[in-house]
């Protein structure tokens, strides 16, 4: 990733060229990143870390699938999000973000209005963001940002309880809840 300055071309950071570019924010260990890249070698991805023993961890799955479209951002995914350019994200990841439940905190939380709207600035009409907790709290904290955005529209109906998205691949995050019996809520919008 270039050090600093808008990344003008984020598709020519991959060899061959990204035919597409799918973002992840806040990867954990990159278990959900790293098999995705994996899954798909034609898409450029950007993991978005700042904390570095997630890094390390992706690092070490990069280095054993020998992954070429994959690049880290280990950092603030907010800076690099200011770099893009308009309209060149086809995907989106956010699964199981800290839930920051003190109301104190709460204001940390990445699902925030300034946050969807440099999301929608970067996503091209048609891209899909997957969300994913399994916080009830955070869940709900999710649809009243998104619902009402005018950039993001929801892919489930009113009533429909949101499922696990059929190529979903597994992460450590949704196996805690699921051991403690939680069911994680699995979120999908369309940017406008």
């Amino acid at each position: 990733m270039p050090a600093a300055g808008p990344i003008a071309d984020p598709h020519g950071l991959f060899e061959p060229r990204a035919t597409a570019l799918w973002l992840e924010i806040g990867f954990g260990g990159g278990e959900h990143l790293t098999a995705q890249a994996d899954a798909h070698p034609e898409v450029g991805f950007i993991g978005c870390e700042p904390f570095m023993n997630g890094v390390v961890s992706a690092l070490g799955h990069v280095q054993r699938l020998a992954l070429g479209n994959l690049r880290l951002w280990p950092d603030d995914a907010r800076l690099l999000l200011d770099r893009l350019p308009d309209g060149v994200v086809d995907r989106a990841f956010l699964l199981f973000p800290d839930p920051w439940p003190k109301a104190r905190h709460k204001k940390r939380r990445f699902v925030c209005r300034d946050n969807l709207d440099r999301l929608a600035r970067v996503m091209r009409p048609g891209a899909e963001l997957r969300l994913a907790s399994d916080d009830a709290d955070y869940v709900d904290w999710m649809l009243a940002h998104l619902e009402p955005h005018a950039a993001f529209v929801s892919q489930r109906q009113a009533a429909e309880r949101p499922l696990r998205p059929a190529d979903w691949i597994a992460t450590r995050y949704e196996a805690k809840a699921l051991k403690r019996g939680v069911p994680p809520a699995y979120l999908s919008y369309r940017r406008r």
